[in-house]
C-alpha cells in the first residue's frame, strides 16, 4: 500500500476495551480504524469465552460506581442490536465471616445500597443447594449480578462499531508506532496515519509501548479455565438458579476462586482461580504449570460434592497484571495523543462499556466522566520507566 490511509482515531487491539473504544469514538463521528493482529474471533488474548461474571460486588467504592452506569450500558445495547447479553444469576459472595476481604466486600455492598441478601449457616443449603459453607465463612448475595455472553457481547459491538461506518482491519499486526502531532502507524499490511491513537493490546501492551520509549509494570499471566461435570446432571445449571459465586480466601488458597453455573457446556460447571503462572503471550502454551489446578481440585472436592473433582475441560486465557490489581486509563505520559487502556487483572470484561466511554473522552480531550485517580500511570512512577 503506497498511499497512507488517515483516520482521526486509530484503536489497536479488538479485545472487549478496544471494541467499545472504537464504538463510543464512532458514536461521536471520529473517522475510527480499529487494527486487530489476528483473525476475528480468535482465542488468544483475554476476551474471548462464552462467559464472564457481571456485579458489583466490589472491596473498591469506585467499581461499584461505575458498575451502576455499566449494566445500563449494557442494556443500552441489548436494546441496540436487539441480542440477548446479560443474564441475572446473582452472586454469592463467599469468606471467612472475621477476614477483612469478606468483610470489604459485604460492606461496600450494604454502603451502596446494592440489593443483597444474607445468607446465615440455618438458611444456606435451603438457598444455594449442593455447596458446602466452611466453618466460619459468611455468605452473601449480589441479587443483580449474573452472566455476560462474552463471544456474542464482542460480535456485538464490534458489529455495531460497523454499522456507525467504523473499519476493522484484522490479521494486521502492527510494527510501528511513529509517535507526534498526527501519529504513523505501520502494520504487515499497510501504513495508516491518525491524530489519536488508542492501544488496548492487552497482554501485548508493552510490546507496542516499546515503540514510544515507555513500559508499564505489567505482569502477563495464564490461566487455565476449568470447567468440571455435574455427577447429577442439573444440580448447577443456571436453569435451576444456581448462582455464580466468589470465594474471597478459603482453606486451599489466599486468591480468589470463582465460579458460573452450568450453561455454555451443558453439565459442566465453570470454575477457575483467579491467577496464573507468567507468560509469554506468543508462546502461551510453553506454560504447563497446573498448581492452580491442584488448589481447585482441592476446593471442589471440599466444598462442591457433586461435582467430580477433576476438571473435564481445560481451556487458556491471559490477564494482564498491574502491581495492584487496578486499570490504566490514562494518557501516555510523553505523548498526549496517544492514550493507553491497560492491565484490567482478571476482572475488567464486565466494565466494557464504561471503559469505552471513558478511552473515548481521554482521547478526545474531553473531561472524563469518573474520577480517574485509581487509574492513572503515575502511581507507579518509581517502577514506570523508559524502555532504554
Amino acid at each position: 500500500m503506497s498511499t497512507k490511509e488517515e483516520y482521526d482515531c486509530i484503536v489497536i487491539g479488538a479485545g472487549v476495551h478496544g471494541s467499545f473504544t472504537a464504538y463510543q469514538l464512532a458514536k461521536k463521528n471520529q473517522k475510527t480504524l480499529l487494527l486487530e493482529q489476528f483473525i476475528l474471533p480468535h482465542t488468544r488474548g483475554s476476551s474471548h469465552g462464552q462467559t464472564r461474571i457481571i456485579r458489583k460486588a466490589y472491596e473498591q467504592d469506585f467499581y461499584t460506581h461505575m458498575m451502576e452506569e455499566c449494566y445500563k450500558l449494557w442494556a443500552q445495547l441489548e436494546r441496540e442490536a436487539g441480542v440477548k447479553l446479560y443474564r441475572q444469576t446473582g452472586l454469592l459472595v463467599m469468606g471467612p465471616e472475621n477476614s477483612q476481604n469478606y468483610q470489604l466486600f459485604k460492606n461496600t455492598l450494604q454502603r451502596n445500597k446494592v440489593p443483597i441478601e444474607v445468607l446465615s449457616r440455618d438458611n444456606f443449603s435451603q438457598h444455594i443447594p449442593h455447596v458446602n459453607l466452611a466453618e466460619g465463612d459468611g455468605a452473601v448475595v449480589d441479587i443483580t449480578a449474573g452472566v455476560l455472553y462474552a463471544d456474542r457481547a464482542l460480535k456485538t459491538v464490534q458489529g455495531q462499531f460497523q454499522k456507525l461506518g467504523g473499519v476493522i482491519r484484522d490479521n494486521e499486526k502492527v510494527t510501528d508506532i511513529k509517535p507526534g502531532p498526527v501519529v504513523t502507524i505501520s502494520t504487515s499490511a499497510g501504513v495508516y496515519r491518525a491524530k489519536r491513537v488508542v492501544i488496548t493490546a492487552g497482554p501485548w501492551a508493552n510490546r507496542l509501548l516499546a515503540h514510544t520509549d515507555f513500559q508499564l509494570p505489567l505482569e502477563v499471566v495464564k490461566i487455565n479455565v476449568c470447567y468440571w461435570k455435574e455427577k447429577v446432571p442439573e444440580s448447577y445449571n443456571v436453569k435451576r438458579r444456581f448462582p455464580c459465586f466468589l470465594l474471597t480466601e478459603g482453606e486451599e488458597t489466599k486468591e480468589h476462586i470463582y465460579g458460573l453455573p452450568s450453561n455454555e457446556y451443558p453439565g459442566l460447571v465453570k470454575i477457575c482461580y483467579h491467577m496464573g503462572s507468567e507468560t509469554d503471550p506468543d508462546q502461551r502454551d510453553k506454560q504447563t504449570d497446573r498448581s492452580d489446578i491442584d488448589i481447585l481440585q482441592r476446593y471442589v472436592a471440599r466444598c462442591l460434592p457433586v461435582l467430580d473433582p477433576e476438571p473435564a475441560v481445560v481451556e487458556s486465557c491471559m490477564y494482564t497484571l498491574t502491581p495492584d490489581r487496578h486499570f490504566v486509563l490514562d494518557c501516555h505520559p510523553t505523548h498526549s495523543n496517544i492514550v493507553i487502556g491497560a492491565g484490567f487483572s482478571g476482572h475488567g470484561f464486565k466494565f466494557g462499556p464504561i471503559i469505552g466511554k471513558l478511552l473515548c473522552e481521554l482521547s478526545l480531550g474531553e473531561v472524563p466522566s469518573y474520577d480517574l485517580t485509581p487509574f492513572r500511570i503515575r502511581r507507579f512512577q518509581a517502577n514506570a520507566k523508559s524502555a532504554l
